[in-house]
């Protein structure tokens, strides 16, 4: 009978000094990490950076982790829309020498991405983004965003129901701000 250990076990034996426990849980996680944080980072490129720090920060934070069921993902993914949000922030700072340049479709290795979506989620405050990417995103229970985020089930409740809304506003202020008429398409 094969076990496949727990994100909580491999943990465990990472922390009694087993860097393949650290391998496993790294490989068991890397690409939902990315998947997630590739929403979020101002460039595709920046998300296997936000991917290094997220892990940097689970190894620095070893002691304090937070699982769900038994997985770490739930931190992971708060982790990179944290270091998300600070990535945006630097990026920030040189965008005033960009304003200049076209703008062009923003694409990534596996299509286009919904810029509106994208822009709209980026615009949430940060609780909201916590909230939208365990609940909405990756499918988790109130009740398991609730004890990953260390707040009420009632709070992550009302957190939701504001944050689709916004969401949802933020979405369709862009769809009907952005549009270009189609005779401008051909000059």
């Amino acid at each position: 009978m094969s076990h496949s250990a727990s994100d909580a076990e491999e943990w465990s034996r990472a922390l009694d000094d087993d860097p393949s426990a650290f391998s496993r849980v790294f490989a068991r996680h890397r690409d939902r990490v990315f998947r997630h944080s590739v929403r979020l980072v101002p460039a595709v490129a920046d998300a296997d950076d936000a991917v290094a720090v997220v892990f940097f920060e689970a190894w620095r934070h070893r002691q304090t982790i937070r699982f769900i069921d038994g997985s770490m993902l739930p931190w992971l993914l708060i982790t990179a829309t944290n270091v998300a949000r600070n990535l945006r922030r630097s990026a920030s700072r040189y965008r005033q020498l960009l304003d200049g340049l076209p703008v062009g479709s923003h694409l990534t290795d596996e299509g286009v991405v919904d810029e509106e979506a994208t822009a709209a989620l980026r615009s949430l405050s940060l609780s909201d983004q916590r909230v939208i990417t365990l609940c909405v995103l990756e499918d988790y229970s109130e009740a398991d965003a609730a004890s990953v985020l260390g707040v009420p089930r009632g709070t992550v409740k009302s957190r939701l129901s504001r944050a689709k809304r916004r969401l949802a506003d933020g979405v369709h202020q862009s769809r009907h701000t952005h549009q270009v008429p189609v005779s401008e398409l051909s000059q």
